[in-house]
């Protein structure tokens, strides 16, 4: 599966076909918070994050998650990537521990996701 940028829309369904064709039953996806974009699809998260580089994103503002597709409500978001440690930041772990960027990366996925 190749990475996709969402700028506009993306229904469950497809969050779905993309999870049953790569893990299962989760979608690795890359949130820019600034633009109010996401990568998806990607192997790892650093894929996506590279591609959203490459698009002009800046990397202070790309938060990694994954999508639990069988899940809804406050199951269906998990702040877990490799690429939140960043020190520089105040993020020293791989979860968001920001609320206010977690609230942020939760108002895209709202408008971005059917």
């Amino acid at each position: 599966m190749s990475i996709k940028i969402v700028k506009d829309t993306i229904s469950r369904k497809e969050l779905k076909d993309i999870a049953k064709n790569q893990f299962g039953d989760f979608v690795k996806a890359v949130v820019d918070v600034e633009k109010e974009i996401m990568a998806i699809g990607g192997e790892l998260h650093a894929d996506e994050e590279a591609l959203l580089l490459q698009n002009g994103s800046l990397q202070e503002n790309l938060w990694g998650i994954n999508f639990h597709t069988d899940k809804s409500n406050g199951d269906f978001i998990e702040f877990d990537s490799m690429i939140n440690i960043r020190p520089s930041q105040n993020n020293r772990s791989r979860g968001v521990e920001s609320l206010d960027i977690q609230r942020k990366i939760k108002d895209i996925i709202n408008k971005l996701i059917l």
